[in-house]
């Protein structure tokens, strides 16, 4: 069976990410956690990890890009060097959910997750406001994506024995909301990357589960609101 390999690109938050992965096995990656990097450094961080691999565009199989929910102008920068990748290449175009990714990434490196166990991948949408979902540990939906204000009765419906892990730089301002309680845990300075997309986007690709390269967009959640600034003097 030849190698499928697969670009990644992960844009939703502030980290600006790539990855390769190999029959969904990450490979490669590389990431720059700065703000506003993803305009200046995406085709540059692609062209080196390529070159770093000893591959070319034409040894691809496909490239995946999380879809987000996230930054607005992060997913836009993404998923349009994804799609003119694809144009240019005639390469399968594959959108993975960003807060999927982000949970199988903790899976990945916190497994098993105890059966007891929900996971609430987070990205931060400013104020207490996040774009999160609940999953199980094994990846099914337990709350869909939304986009919600977070306070210190949000999971009061959790039953006894039951706890609830957040993380993602959402999940990282409310360590101080939940420190005394028992039942949620917050774990901080978990990065989103390119490199948790690999699983999901290999799955994707046998299942010739392909984007509309046309028309495919960003997963907003919710509507962009342009703010004015303030006159001066």
């Amino acid at each position: 069976m030849p190698i499928q390999y697969i670009l990644q690109i992960e844009t939703a938050t502030q980290v600006c990410s790539v990855a390769l992965s190999a029959n969904g096995e990450t490979v490669a990656f590389q990431d720059i956690d700065e703000p506003n990097v993803h305009a200046a450094q995406l085709t540059l961080m692609v062209d080196e990890l390529l070159r770093a691999s000893g591959l070319s565009f034409k040894d691809l199989a496909a490239i995946a890009v999380g879809k987000g929910p996230g930054s607005y102008t992060g997913l836009r920068i993404g998923i349009s060097t994804a799609k003119g990748f694809c144009y240019a290449t005639d390469l399968p175009l594959i959108g993975v959910d960003t807060l999927v990714g982000m949970a199988a990434g903790f899976i990945a490196n916190h497994s098993p997750i105890a059966a007891n166990t929900q996971l609430c991948p987070m990205v931060d949408a400013r104020r207490m406001e996040v774009f999160a979902a609940v999953y199980d540990g094994q990846l099914q939906p337990v709350v869909p994506p939304a986009a919600t204000i977070i306070d210190a009765q949000s999971f009061e419906h959790l039953n006894a024995g039951q706890r609830i892990i957040l993380f993602g730089s959402g999940a990282d301002k409310l360590e101080t909301l939940f420190a005394a309680n028992g039942q949620v845990e917050v774990i901080p300075h978990f990065k989103n990357s390119a490199r948790h997309l690999s699983y999901l986007a290999y799955r994707a690709f046998q299942d010739e589960q392909f984007a509309d390269v046309a028309y495919f967009e960003p997963y907003y959640l919710k509507d962009f609101v342009a703010t004015t600034p303030k006159p001066r003097g």
